[in-house]
């Protein structure tokens, strides 16, 4: 492909069944993700606002996607939005599309008077040319708080597919799991990346009212992944109430509200956390993201 003829350029495309499936092939195509769960846990964001190019055939061939994704951040709420799906094939790269999306983007952003943009990526220096900086994201791992030996075992566990109404209630009146950073809504993000990660364990706890994602990677070892509720319970109050007693913890979540101290340890993976935001709005103390806020 010399040259971009024939494409066609089209925004907020996610209702058009045909434009939907032509963006699920290129991230199959592109990352080998399906976001094809989505489908039967209540569609696509409706706060999602795609930028993409078209060819003749109907192939998306480009695409960068805007969403509403309200957090958390020092204590404060902050509008913000992330980005995500931003691709494009081999034969149409070097044409300067996915610049133009980023431009658009930004315009779309800029107008919705998002405070903050947040995304993932594994090539910062392509946004780093439009303001967004390096957060670096932190895992807290130790070991377990003391037991609480008058607490008895009373988390049930819960099927994703089977419980998906529960699921969504829960998420809909959650409580930011951290001061430092956290999300305020990922009605869609929670239950995708349950089906898309592997071994994550739902647990209900409080007469059904908090849940609890956990797995146990290797022996001995309990990985906190995300905890939603009106209220956060301490760390000792989940592992007695969902039975556990592991010789150490990992949590995939800042532990403030846990009751429970821990080194912060600098995640080192291939993908960077990157926020565009004014100073005051960046984190001040190590934090970090859920793995189920991962988009």
């Amino acid at each position: 492909m010399s040259g971009r003829e024939g494409l066609v350029f089209r925004q907020d495309y996610f209702d058009d069944a045909a434009g939907w499936a032509a963006l699920k092939q290129l991230l199959i195509d592109i990352f080998n993700v399906d976001i094809s769960p989505l489908d039967r846990l209540g569609g696509h964001d409706p706060t999602s606002f795609p930028s993409a190019y078209f060819d003749a055939a109907g192939r998306c061939v480009a695409n960068l996607s805007a969403f509403s994704m309200p957090l958390v951040i020092n204590g404060h709420p902050v509008k913000a939005a992330g980005w995500q799906s931003g691709a494009v094939r081999p034969e149409y790269r070097g044409l300067g599309l996915y610049r133009e999306l980023i431009a658009a983007t930004l315009a779309w952003c800029d107008n919705q008077g998002y405070e903050a943009i947040v995304l993932y990526t594994d090539k910062p220096g392509l946004y780093e040319r439009y303001g967004f900086r390096i957060v670096p994201q932190y895992s807290f791992p130790g070991s377990p708080p003391p037991s609480l030996p008058d607490r008895q075992p009373v988390a049930r566990d819960l099927h994703l597919e089977n419980d998906l109404g529960l699921v969504q209630t829960v998420l809909s009146g959650r409580t930011p799991v951290s001061r430092r950073l956290a999300v305020v809504d990922q009605s869609r993000l929670f239950p995708l990346n349950c089906l898309l990660q592997e071994s994550v364990r739902l647990s209900a706890l409080r007469h059904d009212s908090v849940i609890v994602a956990w797995r146990r990677p290797e022996p001995g070892l309990f990985e906190l992944l995300d905890v939603v509720g009106p209220e956060i319970p301490t760390l000792a109050e989940i592992l007695a109430e969902i039975g556990q007693q592991p010789e150490r913890v990992e949590s995939c979540i800042p532990s403030d509200l846990l009751d429970w101290d821990s080194p912060a340890v600098a995640n080192t993976g291939s993908l960077v956390f990157m926020m565009r935001a004014p100073d005051e709005l960046l984190p001040a103390d190590p934090s970090c993201l859920s793995p189920l806020a991962d988009f």
